[in-house]
């Protein structure tokens, strides 16, 4: 059989689907007990012969009861032989299936997975979610082939143990009559002979009668589910309420051996993990140390990939935080292989290079393009060594330099650019030290209208963002009107916060998108540690749940492992039975308290934005998707009090126009990242009013302006 041709939502179900291996498990015991019977009747019925022939009866009668003896007696020792065979073969492939359903992904994860990818894909307006679909889509990907692996692997064991059994030899047939008509004497006080007996009339064999007979005494006790059966077998033995699996310390559970609350897997030392063997809360992967994960053996949070050693990294094998790429050593890189922070591009080592294979720093190409192999600071240019530089393989500092493609001479000043006030700069309009891009405040940067330091970004505010539009420290974002992060290192797009990788996050270590709160790994979570989706709460494992610890679907409690679940520790599935958990909803699926909203998949409480999808408190407008509480947006806002457009990200923005990060910005600011912006258009800072366009900085009213008061 192909397995390999049915997704996950198929296998999974077939193995979590029917009773288990219980039943094999009995018929085992059954088919054992059976053996048993039948060797002790040939034991007894030899001993018994055997002792009239040797004393009380003795002569020709005596000899001819043995004769006739011996055949029945020996078939009795051989159906004992098969039914022990039949037992240890029941067992076999019962083994099997226990095996196969300890490496089968549970429905529940790949519901959850299918879940985030639907939520993704519908707030990816403008890609942002790209890398966290794309990593939901891997995940599917292992998930398809581990259920391929186990079925295959069960099949193939069942196959096994199957072509072990050998069907029941006509035992009874060259039995003599005498011997035939002694055996139906001798079971005409057995409970089962009548029908032993009628069924007796020279078509039906013996042998045939003997399995029919065993198998009405399981079937009498147990139901055989053949492969490929399912999971209730053993007890479980859970310390806490509302778990479903075995070997749990702790409550709402849906997996074995987990220590915490509310995770979706196994061997999890944590709360709401959607995996196996995470030492944290929120991841959704495996062996993660720390939390809000997206990803395997992350050493830190808020990380999407595997092999992080630090925090809100967007790819693998980094050592430090923000990074957007792989096997950077530093922070804030955008690109893989850098030694430092701020860089945007790969292989450099030093701060706010932009290019390729910079030692140095603030070394970048002409008009904000990159440039590469340069040897020093502020250059401008490729292959160049020395400081301020504009050019290519010049060596000397600011337009003091031999050129070594034309050997040729050149003395001027320490500035190589036009219109810069300050030392060693090779862009234009800079005003600070070793600027190599154009119309930048500060030291180091090699970006566009940048003001801080190290920024190889552009209109960037702060030291060390190697994204575009980011406010803060180490940000790395993708890139131009992509970055659009406020905080700390953010390596994902439109984040308010610290260590976020995912997208349209606020608060800290959020590896998902949409989320408000610490170590999300999910999407659309008002709360803490959830690898779901739209929670509202901390530490939930399943989707669209209001309480703490719920590793079910649409539960209003706390440690649930059911479906609309009211309540503590159940694991009842009331689907069909009602149509929200919680008290005071309309509409369908929903859970929490008072929920209005058309739309339906809402947790929270008082929420009545039209759209449904919402998590949180009190959201309203004609959108869906808000998170947080008291939203009024038409369209997704994460955070407090946002109004407006919507796409909005932090605190009280309001006004026309959307993706603001920050707080108080209003009128028509779009796309700006920062405090109480007014007006502004793609642009970072504080309080950037009307007018200002691309700047960095504070206190602008003009375009491509950097520094403060609009110079």
């Amino acid at each position: 059989m192909n397995f390999s041709i049915f997704p996950p939502e198929i296998n999974s179900s077939l193995m979590f689907g029917g009773a288990g291996s219980g039943p094999l498990l009995a018929a085992a015991s059954a088919w054992d007990g059976l053996a048993g019977e039948l060797g002790a009747a040939a034991d007894s019925f030899s001993s018994v012969t055997s002792d009239l022939a040797g004393q009380a009866w003795q002569g020709p009668a005596s000899a001819a009861m043995v004769a006739a003896a011996a055949p029945y007696s020996t078939w009795l020792s051989t159906a004992a032989t098969q039914a022990q065979n039949a037992a240890a073969q029941a067992n076999a492939v019962a083994g099997a299936f226990e095996s196969a359903l300890a490496a089968t992904v549970h429905p529940v994860l790949v519901a959850a997975n299918r879940s985030q990818l639907v939520q993704l894909v519908r707030s990816n307006l403008f890609g942002f979610n790209a890398p966290a679909i794309a990593a939901a889509e891997g995940q599917y990907e292992l998930m398809w082939a581990q259920d391929v692996a186990a079925m295959v692997g069960y099949h193939g064991g069942a196959s096994a143990a199957a072509a072990q059994l050998a069907s029941l030899p006509q035992l009874l047939q060259g039995l003599p009559a005498a011997a035939s008509q002694a055996a139906a004497v001798a079971i005409s006080d057995n409970p089962m002979a009548a029908a032993v007996r009628s069924a007796c009339d020279g078509s039906v064999s013996k042998a045939q009668i003997l399995r029919q007979t065993a198998v009405a005494r399981v079937e009498r006790s147990v139901g055989i589910r053949p492969f490929p059966g399912a999971a209730t077998a053993a007890p479980s033995v859970n310390l806490g309420v509302g778990n479903l699996g075995s070997n749990n310390l702790g409550s709402g559970n849906t997996g074995n051996t987990n220590l915490g609350h509310g995770n979706l897997g196994n061997n999890n030392l944590g709360s709401g993990n959607v995996g196996n063997a995470n030492l944290g809360g929120g991841n959704f992967g495996n062996q993660n140390l720390g939390n809000g994960n997206t990803g395997n053996l992350n050493l830190g949070s808020g990380n999407i990939g595997n092999q992080n050693l630090g925090s809100g990294n967007t790819g693998s094998g980094n050592f430090g935080s923000g990074n957007n790429g792989d096997a950077n050593y530093g922070s804030g890189n955008l690109g893989s292989g850098n030694y430092g922070s701020g860089n945007n591009g790969n292989a450099n080592y030093g701060f706010g290079n932009f290019g390729s294979n910079n030692v140095g720093f603030g070394n970048s190409g002409p008009g904000g393009t990159a440039g590469n192999g340069n040897i020093g600071a502020g250059n401008t240019g490729n292959n160049n060594i020395g400081l301020g530089l504009t050019g290519n393989n010049e060596i000397g500092i600011g337009d003091t330099y031999f050129n070594t493609a034309t050997n040729q001479f050149n003395f001027g000043g320490l500035n190589s650019g036009s219109g810069n006030i300050g030392l060693f700069n090779s862009g234009n309009n800079n005003i600070g030290f070793f600027n190599s891009g154009d119309g930048n405040f500060g030291i180091g940067n090699s970006g566009v209208t940048d003001t801080g330091f190290f920024n190889s970004g552009h209109v960037d505010t702060g030291i060390g963002n190697s994204g575009g539009l980011d406010m803060g420290f180490g940000n790395s974002g993708a890139n131009m009107f992509t970055g659009n992060n406020l905080g700390i290192g953010n390596s994902g797009q439109n984040n308010f916060g610290v260590g976020n990788a995912g997208a349209l996050n606020a608060g800290m270590g959020n590896s998902g998108s949409e989320n408000m709160g610490m170590f999300n790994s999910g999407v659309g979570n008002t709360g803490n540690f959830d690898a779901g989706v739209d929670n509202t709460g901390d530490g939930n494992a399943g989707d669209f749940n209001t309480g703490y610890g719920n590793s079910g679907l649409i539960n209003t409690g706390i440690f649930n492992a059911g479906i609309l679940d009211t309540g503590v520790g159940s694991t009842a599935n009331m689907t069909g039975v009602v149509a929200n958990s919680g008290f005071g909803n309309t509409g369908t699926d929903n859970s929490g308290f008072f929920n209005t909203g058309a739309g339906g998949f809402s947790s929270g409480f008082f929420n009545t934005a039209a759209g449904g999808f919402t998590s949180g408190g009190m959201n309203s407008g004609s959108g869906n998707g808000d998170v947080g509480y008291f939203n009024s947006s038409t369209s997704p806002s994460i955070g407090f009090m946002n109004s407006g457009d919507g796409f909005d990200v932090g605190f009280f923005n309001s006004g026309p126009g959307d993706f603001n990060v920050g707080i108080g910005n209003f009128g028509n600011a779009a796309f700006d990242v920062g405090f109480f912006n007014s007006g502004a258009t793609f642009s970072t800072g504080l309080a950037n009013m009307a007018g200002a366009f691309l700047s960095s900085g504070a206190f602008h009213m003009g375009a491509n302006q950097s520094g403060f008061f609009g110079f």
